[in-house]
């Protein structure tokens, strides 16, 4: 379809005040609800959606004609790291453009995910208030290093004093605009947390009207009992809750999908307040230490080290690992790719089926079992793991309470090799799903990305195309969107979107940014 360039049209001297500031004409209004498309006009005062019909007749600043383009709410990434680390580390912070992001037609991220965050939500928003981003941005509290600053790294339980001290912090990050607590259960120390604990520090959530989002302890073998104990931690505390990044690891447990949504349905039924987040890549991602064992990882990373410098240990260690790469990986070193290892990037974008046949040594499962105790000794990797199936992603994206999400940050271009999903996430739902494989209809796609989010986050004022709603809105080709990042060459923008709005005003204008930065840090409760 042919790009149809911006009109502007400034209001003659001496005519007096234009009616709006924007006027989108003639677009295929999917307006987040989920009802049918319809074609209409859209005009934007400031930063609000103040009418939404026929506006022919109407005056405007500017004029933007999408006829045969599709017009939707921004859309809302419920699961992003782009806070992770510290503030001034934070991508957000460090690329603020954030255009892999825009490009998708994604205003708004939510981050402090998988129990990791800052330690001062409040320190972080205020900094965000004083230099913008180009979209919003918002977070959760991490439980991980919540724990960590309080109790240390080890596996042990909270005390009393301990546990009340965590609480109190929860308490305080609600009250200074965290969304809720989010939490890694397969990570360390968050791994080390029973079912109490996580409810206690639920409690104050719920008291905020708030969310607990959790990266569950196991999305492999013990799949269903790890889903069961995000709902427990619901049925306990009262909060809402939400497994994020819903999947299902290992080739011997594909299908497994419908029995883990089904929890979540017969939790819902029960008046557990429950739904999970997706992104639709068969391949997860996140550091080589995941393939070691929990017990391992007791005192934190250097602790793990120093067990692999012990050879009774190592050999424990190895064996372990020789065992997840075979159960969860299918005994198929080919499957876990290093995406960025600091200490040597030659490694980049290599699996351990690769080093090994680099290296003229045979792929063998102990063979890659060894390479992996080797990165980690090193200082460990970043990694992506192919490991889901296209049939329990079908599975999870259609149930009616998944979120779409990205599980990806705002990478240098050019850095590393990250998965796609940092790239494609949302694009790739519009393209696949929707377009190429109609596993979702259009409406139902843009609600997923757009008023679901929104409502499990209790964003009111954004997630649908409604006269008072925030003017947060993509414009872009439902015939052309789609993602062109790609496993093993992933810095490509998406395509397709050609307009994007935040707080209306324009920051990708015909398809190139236009360097404005309206974002707002957005705050849980107001």
């Amino acid at each position: 379809m042919k790009r149809l360039s911006v009109l502007v049209l400034l209001t003659a001297l001496g005519c007096g005040s234009p009616d709006y500031d924007l006027i989108i004409e003639g677009a295929t209004i999917v307006d987040g609800t989920g009802e049918p498309s319809y074609v209409g006009d859209v005009g934007v005062r400031a930063d609000t959606i103040a009418f939404i019909g026929d506006l022919g007749d109407a005056s405007a600043t500017e004029r933007v004609a999408a006829s045969g383009l599709v017009l939707a709410p921004g859309f809302i990434d419920i699961h992003s790291h782009a806070t992770s680390g510290s503030i001034e580390g934070s991508d957000i912070v460090e690329r603020p453009e954030a255009e892999n992001y825009v490009r998708q037609g994604v205003t708004t991220v939510l981050g402090g995910q998988d129990g990791a965050s800052m330690a001062d939500v409040a320190a972080f928003l205020s900094y965000m208030d004083d230099h913008p981003a180009t979209i919003n941005v918002g977070v959760f509290y991490g439980h991980g290093s919540l724990r960590a600053r309080v109790m240390g790294e080890d596996d042990v339980p909270p005390t009393q004093e301990s546990l009340g001290e965590m609480v109190r912090l929860v308490e305080q990050a609600m009250a200074d605009g965290a969304f809720g607590l989010s939490s890694g259960l397969e990570y360390t120390p968050g791994a080390f947390a029973s079912v109490d604990e996580l409810a206690a520090l639920s409690a104050p959530v719920a008291a905020h009207d708030g969310m607990y989002i959790s990266h569950i302890r196991d999305e492999g073998g013990r799949l269903l009992e790890s889903v069961d104990e995000v709902l427990e931690v619901g049925r306990r505390s009262g909060a809402r809750v939400q497994v994020t990044h819903h999947k299902v690891i290992g080739k011997g447990r594909w299908g497994m999908a419908s029995e883990s949504l089904a929890l979540i349905d017969a939790a819902r039924i029960t008046g557990v307040d429950a739904a999970s987040d997706q992104y639709p890549y068969t391949a997860s991602s996140t550091g080589l230490t995941i393939l070691f064992p929990t017990w391992s990882k007791d005192g934190g990373f250097e602790a793990l080290q120093a067990r692999l410098a012990d050879p009774a240990q190592r050999a424990r260690i190895r064996a372990d690992v020789i065992e997840h790469i075979t159960v969860e990986r299918g005994a198929d070193p080919s499957t876990i790719v290093a995406a960025r290892c600091g200490f040597d990037a030659s490694f980049n974008g290599k699996s351990l089926a690769d080093i090994l046949t680099d290296r003229g040594e045979p792929v063998t499962v102990p063979g890659a079992a060894d390479v992996a105790l080797e990165l980690v000794e090193a200082g460990s990797c970043s990694g992506v793991f192919h490991s889901m199936s296209d049939g329990d992603v079908a599975t999870i994206i259609q149930h009616p309470w998944t979120s779409i999400s990205s599980d990806g940050g705002i990478p240098a271009l050019d850095e590393g090799v990250p998965h796609p999903r940092n790239y494609g996430a949302f694009a790739r739902v519009l393209g696949r799903y929707v377009r190429e494989d109609g596993v979702l209809s259009l409406e139902e796609a843009v609600r997923k990305m757009t008023a679901l989010p929104a409502e499990r986050l209790r964003l009111a004022d954004r997630g649908t195309l409604a006269v008072g709603k925030k003017a947060d809105l993509v414009v872009f080709d439902p015939q052309s969107i789609r993602d062109t990042a790609l496993f093993g060459d992933p810095h490509h923008y998406a395509e397709g979107v050609h307009h994007v709005w935040v707080s209306g005003r324009p920051v990708l204008r015909d398809g190139a940014s236009t360097g404005e930065r309206p974002g707002k840090a957005l705050r849980h409760g107001q």
